[in-house]
């Protein structure tokens, strides 16, 4: 069975979304839990996270995170897992389910957003895994882990801005829409 990891900076993540910390906040976890819903079906999940109780989930096992950047939260959530692996980024709304499941079955894998970055990572095994964040990551991981490069655009689409979200608007999961029509609404 694959392990699924989901590095989830929490309500204070994304500063570049919105002005407002709480709209950011709110956003912020409604694309989590899109993303949560869609990695649930497909395997065991682990959320690593400086907000706990933001993880509303019964099944997902949460971990600490250690607050030295992804590449350490990643590997404090692989830690004593066996198998294959899949590292899904919290902010990709429009994940579904069969992109995760595509991904795991192709491993190693991974799917850059466009800036170079890695939105989404499948291994073999946990312990193949290198902490290679930031820019340039998808280089990176190919050339480390030889992880073919998928065009799966809903894992591609990760969401930085509010021009990002006004882009995908149409395709982000249940929870960042109604997160949007909930801001849309205060917002007249």
């Amino acid at each position: 069975m694959v392990t699924i990891v989901i590095p989830f900076a929490g309500a204070r993540g994304k500063t570049r979304l919105h002005e407002s910390a709480e709209v950011r906040g709110a956003l912020a976890v409604a694309m989590f839990e899109d993303v949560l819903a869609a990695c649930r079906p497909v395997g065991a999940v682990r959320v690593v996270t400086p907000d706990a109780e933001l993880v509303d989930d019964p099944d997902a096992e949460v971990v600490a995170d250690p607050g030295a950047g992804q590449g350490a939260a990643v590997a404090a959530a692989l830690d004593g897992v066996e198998g294959p692996v899949v590292v899904v980024n919290a902010d990709v709304p429009c994940v579904v389910p069969t992109d995760v499941r595509l991904l795991a079955e192709t491993a190693p894998a991974l799917v850059a957003a466009a800036d170079g970055t890695t939105n989404a990572l499948s291994l073999l095994s946990a312990d193949a895994f290198v902490p290679l964040y930031g820019p340039g990551s998808a280089e990176r991981f190919h050339a480390q882990c030889g992880a073919v490069s998928m065009a799966l655009p809903n894992l591609a689409d990760d969401v930085d801005t509010m021009d990002d979200l006004a882009r995908l608007q149409l395709r982000v999961g249940p929870h960042t829409l109604a997160a949007l029509g909930r801001l849309e609404r205060s917002d007249n």
